[in-house]
């Protein structure tokens, strides 16, 4: 979790906080107004849980301050711009959750990404995409609309054939191997990302697992025109436009981008861990 979004949260708290001593309510009071555990009250006050809309709706409501319910959720909503759970995205189901990465897509000329572990959501099949949403969506507890999810995945591929967009990747040679899905649907999407590596919008670097590296691999995260980064953890996804993070970022690109290879080194990679597929 990000030190800027735990800031945020305990900030949130502590208006809570403030709001339920005004209505001189003890946390027990307010707990059984609202019906929830009495430990809701404490996390929610000390920045230990992220409340709901609906959660502020009430904590104003009970507290006799319903005219303050706006300003709660807009609160909420700029702590959710930054840092976005994915048990709560998801929610809203896949669709939902692409969309709104498509959304960015479209608004952005160029891309500069990193992945460790998959093959990057640009470059997938429908198939390898279908074995990845379904297991982070076991993962989460959360299955539902993954083929809904998977088309719209497919349809942000078409900028990789607009002139006006330039995708420059990496990807660690590991994310070659893992078995996430079927070998052949694996065999598949290396094939696919031989393919889409010839293309003129595509720049595709492979750190080699034996590179000597100035910066440990580490979360995927994907900078939109230097302006955006969305950095991927397995319990959140975090939005991050502060001028400082974005630098961050984009020296960790740099600092990547010097252990990897491209070109015919590249695709020689990609070509040995296909054939190894065959050999499996």
């Amino acid at each position: 979790m990000s030190t800027d979004f735990q800031q945020a949260r305990k900030a949130l708290g502590a208006r809570l906080l403030e709001l339920r001593t005004e209505a001189r309510l003890t946390g027990r009071q307010l707990a059984q107004r609202c019906g929830w555990p009495h430990s809701k009250i404490s996390k929610l006050e000390n920045g230990q849980q992220t409340a709901s809309a609906d959660d502020l709706a009430a904590w104003a409501r009970e507290t006799g301050q319903p005219e303050v319910t706006a300003e709660l959720q807009g609160r909420l909503r700029g702590l959710e711009s930054t840092y976005r759970s994915w048990r709560r995205q998801l929610a809203a189901g896949h669709r939902t959750v692409q969309d709104t990465i498509g959304a960015q897509h479209k608004a952005t000329s160029v891309f500069q990404g990193f992945t460790g572990s998959v093959i990057p959501g640009i470059f997938q099949t429908a198939d390898y995409a279908r074995s990845i949403l379904t297991r982070y969506a076991e993962l989460h507890g959360v299955r539902r609309d993954i083929e809904d999810g998977v088309r719209s995945r497919m349809r942000r591929q078409e900028g990789l054939y607009s002139a006006g967009k330039r995708y420059r990747v990496i990807v660690w040679e590991a994310a070659l191997h893992v078995k996430i899905c079927p070998p052949d649907v694996l065999a598949g999407q290396l094939d696919r990302l031989l393919s889409v590596s010839g293309l003129d919008t595509v720049e595709l670097g492979i750190i080699p697992l034996t590179a000597a590296v100035q910066i440990a691999t580490g979360d995927d995260f994907w900078i939109h025109d230097q302006r955006l980064v969305i950095a991927e953890t397995w319990h959140a996804e975090m939005w991050l436009d502060s001028p400082d993070d974005v630098a961050l970022y984009l020296k960790v690109w740099d600092a990547l981008n010097e252990a990897a290879v491209y070109g015919p080194p590249a695709q020689r990679l990609i070509a040995r861990a296909r054939a190894r597929l065959e050999l499996s």
